[in-house]
C-alpha cells in the first residue's frame, strides 16, 4: 500500500521541530549541529578572517608564557597546538565549501608532520561538518524542484545522514516506493570556490606551512577546476551512471543508480543502500579484510589500465561495507577524473623496469622529473622509486599493519623538499594518482591487511 504524500504542512512541522504523528522525521541517534552555511563572499573571508584572528591570538599568549618561563618561542610548536587545532576544524565544519575541502585533504594523512594531538582534532575534519538550518534547506530545494515538491514524496528527511564539504545527503522515499538518499548542495558553494581557495592558501602562507619557494599556482588552478567538478551534480550523476556500468559484472561492488528525475545542478538523488563505514571492518577477520582491500586495489588497478577512469578523492566515507550481502559499496563520484591512456603505458613501463637506467627513463616520461635536474636529486628521487617498487613486485604477502614504508618515504621526501635547486611539480594527473594510492594505502593499513602485491600488478603487466 503507497504511502500518503507529504505536505507542506508536514515539512513545516519538522522545520519547527514539532514530533509529527506520521514520524515524517527519523531522530538521530547524536543530533547533528546545525549552522546556516555562510554564502556571501564577504562572511566566508570574514569566517577564514575570525580563525586567523583566533590563532594569532593564541599564539601571541603562548608565545608570552614560554618567554615568561624562559623559552624561546618556536613557531610550529605555537602553531600547532590542539586549542588551535580545534578552532581551524570548528570553524571549517561552519564554513563547508571549498575551505572544508582542503581542510580536510590536509587531514588525511598528518599523523607524521603535526603533532599527534593536532592531528587527531583535524582528523575530524573527514567526518563533521555542519548542515543547513531546514529553512535554509528548503529554500534550496524549492530553487530545485519548485514549490510544493514535498508532496511528492511519502517520507522526507529533515535531518541528514550525512553531512561533507558541498552538501548533505537526505534519506527520502517518494510516494511511487523509491527508497532514496538525495545530496543537496549547499547555497554558495560553487560561487565561492575561487575565493576559498585563494583565501586558504593565504593562510596556509602565513603559517609558515607551505615553502616560500613552492608555485603553488597550478596546484590552486587545478583544486578550483576540480571542486567546480565535485559541485556540479548533474556531471556526478552521469558519471554515478558510467561507474554502474563499468561494474555491472562485478558483483562485489554495488554502486547506488541515480534518479534523473529529482536531480539537477544542486540536487542529486541515488538509490539509498544500506552500510557501515568501511574502516568497522578492522574488527573483522583477517580473511575478509584482506579480501576487501584486495578488491579495492584491483578497482584502482581497473581504473588506470582499463578504464582510464578513476574516482580520484581517497576520503574512507567514500567507501562503505554491505554486511548482509559482503559487498563494496561505492559513493561519491564527484572527483571522477579521465586519463589519457598513454599515462598508462608510462606506469606499466615503470612497474616493468628491469633496471634502475629503465627506471630512470620512465620516470622522465611520467613526469617525476626532469633530465636537466641535477643527478644527485635525481638519485634521490630513483631512490624513493626503488623502495616503492619493491613491496609491488614482491611475491611474499605485505604487511600494511607493521610497515615503515610511509615513514620511510616521508623522511625521504623531506631531504629532496629541502634542496633549493629541486622545485619540480609533477603533471596533475600525477598527483591525482598519488592521492588515490596515498588514500588507499591508509586504509589498508587501517584495516591491517596483509597481502601480496605482485600478483595484482601482474595482471596489467
Amino acid at each position: 500500500m503507497r504511502r500518503k504524500a507529504l505536505s507542506d504542512r508536514d515539512f513545516a512541522l519538522c522545520l519547527d521541530c514539532i514530533p509529527d504523528p506520521k514520524a515524517i522525521m527519523s531522530p538521530l541517534s547524536k543530533p547533528p549541529v546545525s549552522s546556516p552555511v555562510p554564502s556571501s563572499s564577504l562572511s566566508r573571508l570574514a569566517g577564514l578572517g575570525g580563525m586567523a584572528a583566533g590563532i594569532g591570538g593564541r599564539m601571541v599568549l603562548g608565545a608570552a608564557r614560554q618567554l615568561a618561563s624562559g623559552q624561546r618561542p618556536k613557531l610550529s610548536d605555537l602553531l600547532l597546538t590542539p586549542a588551535n587545532a580545534m578552532k581551524v576544524s570548528q570553524q571549517l565544519a561552519q564554513m563547508r565549501g571549498a575551505a572544508l575541502k582542503v581542510g580536510q585533504l590536509m587531514s588525511m594523512d598528518t599523523g607524521d608532520f603535526l603533532p599527534r594531538e593536532f592531528a587527531e582534532v583535524l582528523s575530524r575534519l573527514r567526518a563533521d561538518a555542519d548542515h543547513m538550518p531546514p529553512q535554509q534547506l528548503r529554500t534550496v530545494l524549492d530553487r530545485a524542484w519548485g514549490k510544493g515538491w514535498i508532496s511528492r514524496f511519502a517520507r522526507f528527511d529533515v535531518r541528514p545522514i550525512a553531512s561533507a564539504s558541498i552538501g548533505q545527503v537526505h534519506r527520502a522515499q517518494t510516494k511511487d516506493g523509491r527508497d532514496l538518499a538525495i545530496k543537496v548542495q549547499y547555497p554558495g558553494v560553487r560561487q565561492s570556490i575561487d575565493s576559498d581557495i585563494a583565501n586558504v592558501a593565504g593562510l596556509l602562507r602565513l603559517s609558515g606551512l607551505v615553502p616560500k619557494a613552492l608555485d603553488m599556482a597550478p596546484l590552486l588552478d587545478e583544486a578550483k577546476s576540480q571542486l567546480h567538478e565535485e559541485a556540479d551534480y548533474l556531471r556526478e550523476g552521469a558519471q554515478l551512471a558510467r561507474f554502474g556500468s563499468l561494474l555491472a559484472d562485478r558483483p562485489e561492488f554495488q554502486v547506488p543508480r541515480p534518479h534523473e528525475d529529482l536531480s539537477g545542478p544542486d540536487v542529486l538523488a541515488m538509490d539509498f543502500i544500506e552500510s557501515r563505514p568501511i574502516e568497522e571492518l578492522s574488527q573483522a577477520p583477517q580473511a575478509e579484510r584482506d579480501r576487501v582491500v584486495t578488491l579495492l586495489i584491483r578497482l584502482v588497478l581497473d581504473e588506470l589500465f582499463t578504464f582510464n577512469l578513476m574516482q580520484t578523492d581517497p576520503n574512507f566515507a567514500n567507501y562503505r561495507y554491505n554486511p548482509k550481502t559482503a559487498q563494496i559499496v561505492l559513493l561519491d563520484f564527484g572527483a571522477t577524473r579521465a586519463f589519457d591512456q598513454g599515462i598508462a603505458l608510462q606506469y606499466r613501463a615503470l612497474m616493468n623496469a628491469p633496471d634502475r637506467p629503465a627506471i630512470r627513463q620512465a620516470a622522465i616520461d611520467i613526469g617525476y622529473f626532469d633530465a636537466a635536474n641535477p643527478v644527485a636529486i635525481q638519485d634521490a628521487l630513483l631512490d624513493m622509486m626503488e623502495v616503492v617498487l619493491t613491496p609491488l613486485r614482491m611475491q611474499a604477502p605485505f604487511d600494511f599493519a607493521t610497515t615503515d614504508l610511509p615513514q620511510k618515504m616521508r623522511d625521504m621526501g623531506f631531504s629532496i623538499g629541502m634542496e633549493r635547486e629541486f622545485a619540480h611539480v609533477p603533471p596533475m594527473d600525477v598527483l591525482f594518482l598519488h592521492r588515490k594510492a596515498g588514500g588507499l594505502f591508509l586504509l589498508a593499513q587501517k584495516l591491517q591487511a596483509c597481502i601480496s602485491l605482485a600478483p595484482l600488478l601482474e595482471v596489467h603487466a
